[in-house]
């Protein structure tokens, strides 16, 4: 038996979170009448004796699920087009020779469906027995183990055992990346993280090469995902069912760090971790855990805990900062912002052209590293050489930047090590550490003050809100009526919006995910002049849909993560929602950088980029 090619359908719900959809739709399924078999309501159909109202445009699958009604998946991506390819969501019609694929078959009233009669479970359990017959037997050690969908679907069928093997070729593990590591023989060929990284991403950066048996998902001539035109965003991380495309673990090199008595291991958490990672402890999506997670990173070991957010908000007034001079002195426009590595690579591979148009400041993660090695290692008087900069971050594309030759000085790295939100859960569940039962601890200063408008860099339009907040103050001297900038908020791919500041006409674009970037450029590159500064996300809704955040989220968990954002900065007083209120940070430039723009922050919290070449 041979390895079968799967091309599948668009991101968002990933089948591994099927069973959570089904939890998270219970509710509906009181609603659902019962009905005599046979019978069908008008404008319904009757799946499994439940009446299943229908809406324009529905499959089966997508009715079924909204009702609450679970039918397995595989290839399946919410919001995509189907193809029905791997045949696992196959369900029995009444009056119907052949199963049917539920994700493509349409909705129709009068339809009479069993979604696990007998023909249909064996028919997955079949599928489940050609995918093991060449799938590896290394379960225990896989990354992938406690969340691998080819095994939930595996245990849900009760295929036990493999009724047959076939001789696998060998392919090489790829390390090569510092972000993502790629094991073809646990591929599934579902196809997934090809349409994310080409319909989501627009980089395309693998495929499916070969022929027949000989099928893989790889790069260009197969080489490493390292010299591919791969951004390191690790969209294909989240929607990959098994251990087939994962991130590049640090763990080994954290936990080192937290045993070496000669170390001073710290740390610094992201905005948009605190909303996202409660849900891998079992508590409600976008439950805020930033106290319990400062306590239980203190319990690991890290000595100093600081708040990414202060540097975010260290980032507002270099950035604000230079969109003014720019603005003010004829300087290049539109400004990109730059705190997403994933995009920065993105425009050096794709679009080198646009370079100059990036603000040449630091993402927040650096500029934590950055001061940390310097004017805090200063004051702690302690060695650089002898600081281990961790950051917890929602994206495996700071795994990438950390890395990047620009970020540090004299052969000293900005940052360390950098652990994705997944990683985090891992390490404290290693340590039986629960935030459920943790009391809330509080970030160390220097680094520890933010403004909510740093809190809000976690979500798409978070950076410019927060731009615009002081930009303003910049330009005027004092602060807008309104610190909320609605229009530019929410889970759309791309939003506008203009605004004037003292007689200034200013354009503004908020863009998440690149393909929509590269519509918003493709438009400025054939003439389009009326926006001056863009902020682009690499990833749907930004951190909070990034690549190292929980496997599979809905578009409905990353719209949670989003309003408790902007929940926490409405709930704060209207000088702790702008970066230039943040005391800790007019203390760090009082005491170290000057001001901004100038030659200390230079030095320290800007950076350059360059050209890359395109794999072809």
């Amino acid at each position: 038996m041979s390895k079968k090619k799967f091309n599948e359908g668009k991101p968002a719900v990933e089948p591994a979170e099927d069973k959570k959809t089904e939890d998270r739709n219970a509710e509906a399924r009181p609603a659902d009448k019962p009905v005599e078999p046979g019978a069908a309501a008008e404008n319904a159909m009757a799946v499994d004796g439940h009446a299943v109202g229908i809406q324009p445009g529905d499959t089966i699958l997508i009715a079924a699920q909204r009702a609450g009604i679970h039918i397995p998946t595989l290839c399946y991506l919410e919001g995509f087009s189907a193809t029905g390819s791997c045949r696992f969501c196959v369900v029995e019609i009444e009056g119907r020779p052949a199963l049917v694929p539920s994700c493509t078959y349409p909705a129709e009233p009068g339809l009479k469906v069993q979604t696990h009669s007998a023909r249909v479970v064996e028919a997955r359990r079949t599928i489940i027995g050609l995918l093991l017959a060449d799938h590896p037997g290394d379960c225990l050690a896989c990354v992938r183990s406690d969340s691998c969908r080819l095994q939930e679907l595996a245990s849900e069928l009760d295929v036990r055992q493999r009724r047959s093997y076939t001789a696998r070729p060998h392919h090489e593990l790829d390390t090569a990346s510092p972000s993502i590591v790629r094991e073809t023989s646990k591929c599934v060929l579902c196809g997934k993280c090809i349409r994310v990284c080409e319909d989501v991403q627009g980089v395309s950066a693998i495929g499916f090469i070969g022929r027949g048996a000989e099928t893989i998902v790889g790069t260009v001539f197969n080489q490493g995902m390292n010299v591919s035109s791969c951004i390191n965003c690790g969209q294909c991380t989240l929607v990959c069912p098994t251990g087939a495309l994962h991130e590049q673990r640090d763990l080994t090199r954290v936990v080192a760090a937290l045993r070496d008595p000669a170390k001073v291991a710290v740390v610094q958490h992201a905005p948009s971790v605190s909303v996202s990672i409660g849900e891998l402890a079992g508590l409600r999506p976008g439950e805020d855990v930033d106290g319990p997670m400062v306590t239980a990173l203190r319990r690991l070991g890290f000595k100093y805990v600081f708040d990414t957010s202060f540097s975010a908000d260290l980032t507002i007034m270099e950035e604000a900062s230079e969109f003014v001079h720019r603005v003010s002195h004829g300087g290049i426009l539109p400004m990109f912002t730059s705190c997403s590595p994933a995009w920065i690579k993105f425009v050096e591979t794709f679009y080198p052209e646009f370079m100059p148009n990036l603000s040449t400041c630091k993402s927040p993660q650096a500029m934590m590293g950055a001061v940390i090695k310097s004017y805090w290692a200063k004051r702690m008087n302690l060695d650089p050489a002898d600081i281990v900069s961790v950051s917890i971050m929602p994206c495996t594309a700071k795994k990438f930047e950390a890395a990047r030759p620009e970020m540090g000085r004299d052969g000293v790295r900005d940052v360390d090590a950098v652990l994705t939100t997944r990683e985090l859960a891992r390490l404290l569940k290693q340590h039986n550490l629960n935030l459920r039962d943790l009391e809330p601890g509080s970030p160390d200063s220097p680094f520890g003050e933010r403004s909510t408008a740093g809190k809000i860099f976690g979500a798409s339009g978070g950076v410019m809100e927060a731009a615009l907040r002081t930009a303003y103050n910049l330009i005027t001297g004092g602060d807008a009526e309104s610190l909320d900038f609605k229009e530019i908020r929410g889970q759309a791919g791309s939003k506008e919006y203009r605004i004037n500041v003292a007689g200034i006409d200013v354009g503004v674009a908020v863009v998440n995910s690149l393909s929509n970037a590269r519509k918003i450029l493709e438009q400025i590159k054939n003439g389009r002049s009326d926006l001056h500064f863009i902020e682009v996300m690499s990833c749907p809704g930004g951190c909070v849909g990034g690549g190292g955040q929980p496997l599979s989220p809905s578009k409905s968990d990353i719209k949670v993560r989003l309003d408790k954002l902007y929940d926490i900065d409405r709930s704060e007083t209207a000088n702790h929602r702008m970066s230039h209120r943040n005391q800790e940070i007019r203390q760090l430039y009082d005491d170290f950088l000057g001001s901004p723009l100038g030659p200390m922050s230079h030095e320290l919290l800007h950076t350059h980029y360059h050209a890359r070449p395109v794999a072809r």
